[in-house]
């Protein structure tokens, strides 16, 4: 029963924890009015909690594959009781920059589930289980929405102190129904950084990661104040568009992952950065609020199924280093929202319109694109060449003039014959003796016919020892049809012939 409520429970309370991360960008009109912000200001306030909350969750993610989640979300939220109410209390732009800093700890509790929950799961469902902990993520809609609504009527200030019950009775309920008995890995975090920081597709995943959830966490960060700045919304309007833009994202990333689990992932990544290019050139020439609208849920619907269909590639990756892995993944994701808005806030600056930014972001996407192609043929290659690799059969590839260019372990075993000892050699190092020239005529007038020649032939060991085997040599061919490669898969039915005789 423990085991079957981790799901829900650990995805309240990452709403809990993501409706806590924005708390500065969901009252910043508010506060902006009460303090008497400036813009550069603002910026770095917003900003602030989405740096800590994205560099503290490799360690987080680290701590929660030692701990376990329960004691990760109760700590986490009982620390961040401190915080919470310090912003409520705040004066001063300094006073919400140190409060900002350590609600940073709100979004690194993301790092917890991704770690925690594929130990309930097996494989085939992990794409589906991190799409629906990662919806999650409405707790950004429901302080964009919710927080400005109550603070219209009570202030900002007492709006604040109000996520002070909410921490304090998801703390309790983590103690109560969080499981005790949760597998614990106890290889040092080093250790665990070691193993994987190497490896191209950790930076790759990290990347694809920046791109999709720092888009959300950016355009969740900046578009309150920033609809009310340029489009001269209500500031409750805005926190009803924003929430929008979050709910779409949210509810696209379980899709991403059970896309993720039912098709390639690589492929739904394709289609994701398809649309994150375009929608980034729509919003760089964007003059009306319907075209930025249109580009906005283009990104929000993008970014959500990319960053389930990320969270499907992890463990699929990187099963045995899952925690720091998914942290340092999702750090990324955190830094690709911490950047952005004050990218955005230097250009307007500089150039007085946020063109060049958004323009940057189609060509990032872009990039992405290309890597996922990339990636996904390389997987297809590295998939061939395993099977090639671990086949029974043994297998020879020629030129088309017959020189030797590959062969598979399993043609070692066979003929006795090291790779190094054949490579650059012809096969005609194994004949036997015992076909003439006759039967060579016809085998290659078939292959030059059919494509293919097929049957019973000797060949001979590298100690010479004589054995029979059964052989399939086909022309590989290019695109417009000339021969390029010949393919034999052979194997030893020397003793089954013998048996069948003696029968």
């Amino acid at each position: 029963m423990v085991k079957k409520i981790q799901l829900p429970l650990q995805t309240a309370s990452l709403v809990v924890g993501f409706m806590v991360w924005v708390i500065l960008s969901s009252l910043m009109p508010f506060m902006k009015e009460s303090l008497s912000l400036e813009q550069g200001q603002i910026a770095w306030i917003t900003a602030i909690p989405v740096l800590l909350g994205s560099l503290l969750r490799i360690p987080v993610g680290y701590l929660a594959n030692r701990y376990g989640a329960r004691l990760l979300f109760a700590i986490s939220f009982l620390i961040l009781l401190v915080p919470v109410y310090y912003i409520s209390e705040a004066t001063s732009a300094a006073d919400l920059m140190i409060g900002g800093l350590f609600l940073g700890i709100s979004g690194a509790v993301f790092s917890v589930g991704v770690t925690s929950l594929p130990k309930y799961y097996p494989k085939e469902k992990l794409g589906s289980v991190n799409g629906i902990y990662g919806m999650g993520n409405i707790g950004t809609a429901i302080s964009s929405f919710g927080a400005p609504v109550i603070a219209s009527y009570w202030g900002w200030s007492a709006t604040v102190q109000l996520y002070m019950v909410l921490l304090a009775g998801f703390a309790a309920l983590n103690l109560l129904l969080g499981d005790k008995a949760e597998p614990r890995v106890t290889v040092s975090l080093k250790e665990q950084i070691k193993s994987v920081y190497k490896n191209e597709r950790l930076w790759f995943l990290s990347l694809f990661y920046f791109v999709t959830f720092g888009s959300f966490v950016a355009f969740t960060v900046y578009l309150p104040n920033f609809l009310v700045a340029h489009f001269e919304l209500d500031k409750v309007d805005a926190g009803l568009r924003t929430a929008g833009f979050i709910v779409l994202a949210t509810l696209a990333r379980p899709i991403g992952g059970w896309l993720g689990d039912r098709w390639d992932s690589f492929k739904v990544l394709m289609v994701v950065f398809t649309g994150m290019t375009a929608a980034g050139i729509l919003l760089s020439f964007s003059l009306s609020i319907h075209l930025y609208t249109v580009g906005c849920l283009v990104i929000a619907a993008c970014a959500g199924i990319g960053n389930g269909a990320v969270f499907k590639l992890v463990p699929m990756y990187f099963s045995k280093q899952a925690g720091i892995v998914n942290g340092i993944v999702s750090a990324m994701g955190g830094l690709g929202g911490f950047f952005p808005p004050l990218m955005l806030t230097l250009l307007f600056n500089l150039t007085g319109h946020y063109a060049i930014g958004f323009m940057a972001l189609s060509q990032v996407a872009l990039c992405c694109f290309i890597i996922v192609m990339w990636m996904y043929y390389q997987d297809r290659l590295t998939l061939a060449l395993s099977i090639v690799e671990n086949t029974v059969e043994a297998i020879v590839v020629t030129d088309k003039k017959g020189t030797i260019t590959f062969v598979n372990p399993a043609f070692e075993q066979v003929t006795g014959y090291k790779k190094e000892e054949v490579i650059g050699k012809n096969p005609s190092i194994l004949k036997s003796g015992k076909q003439d020239r006759a039967f060579y005529d016809r085998m290659w007038k078939a292959i030059e016919e059919q494509g293919y020649w097929a049957g019973e032939i000797w060949n001979k060991r590298k100690d010479n020892g004589l054995f029979l085997e059964w052989l399939t040599i086909s022309a590989i061919r290019n695109d417009v049809g000339e021969v390029k490669y010949y393919a034999g898969m052979f194997s030893d039915v020397t003793q089954q012939r013998a048996e069948k005789a003696s029968g």
